[in-house]
């Protein structure tokens, strides 16, 4: 008896571990082809799934039962990652028309989301869940999007376990050799407001904010070069 018992109970969490690694699994597939479907160009089509919200609201519903576990950082990275930009895009359709995320107040701070086995703002995932956990990851900020024309651009596919190294590079060395992110005007170095809100993560070992910028840039800033931050753009990172 105490034999068919003990082969039940393993039998049951075999059953519910490959269930759970099922719908991650659906999960990073379904968000991808949710962003190859309304993102082009790094911008979002807010109007069409405001008409027809049944894709995002599925992926909301599925990763609020998703668990994922720091001891496989790849996989608990890339899950808030998309979970954030999910949230963010929620966040927008549900109060479209808007002209920026600013207009709904709280949006960062207050509202909350369901996933991930937790009723979370986006300002938390991002320091709490991604910061906090990996301190010396300074390329998140090159993949949460937050709305605004201000951030680096949303990609058109999910991050993938899988990939994630790859993709973090990819985009953090797509950021820093824009012109229109970094500008360059002879010795004089604009950069976003994110290397001010954010100086610590990228000044680590005492690297200055050029020194991080160089570590991805094709053609280096000259090292004595002056800094300024320009002003963030918080207009809506709509397709038109």
């Amino acid at each position: 008896m105490k034999s068919t018992i003990a082969h039940l109970t393993a039998v049951f969490l075999l059953t519910v571990s490959l269930s759970y690694g099922q719908t991650k699994a659906e999960f990073f597939s379904k968000a991808d082809t949710f962003f190859k479907t309304y993102i082009k160009q790094g911008r979002v089509a807010y109007s069409t799934i405001k008409q027809d919200p049944g894709a995002l609201d599925e992926l909301i519903s599925m990763a609020e039962g998703i668990s994922v576990s720091k001891s496989d950082s790849k996989e608990y990275q890339a899950f808030w990652i998309n979970g954030y930009n999910l949230s963010v895009i929620k966040g927008i359709v549900d109060n479209y028309p808007i002209k920026s995320p600013l207009d709904k107040a709280g949006f960062f701070d207050a509202i909350k989301y369901n996933i991930g086995g937790h009723s979370i703002t986006l300002n938390d995932i991002e320091n709490k869940l991604l910061r906090a956990n990996f301190p010396n990851e300074a390329r998140f900020h090159f993949v949460l999007v937050c709305a605004g024309l201000g951030c680096p651009p949303i990609i058109d596919r999910a991050y993938l376990p899988s990939s994630l190294e790859v993709q973090l590079q990819k985009q953090t060395q797509l950021a820093l050799n824009n012109p229109e992110f970094i500008k360059l005007n002879k010795n004089k170095v604009g950069l976003s407001q994110i290397f001010e809100w954010y100086k610590g993560d990228f000044t680590q070992g005492g690297k200055s904010l050029v020194d991080f910028v160089n570590l991805y840039r094709n053609e280096k800033l000259p090292e004595k070069a002056k800094t300024y931050f320009y002003s963030y753009d918080w207009t809506l990172n709509e397709s038109k």
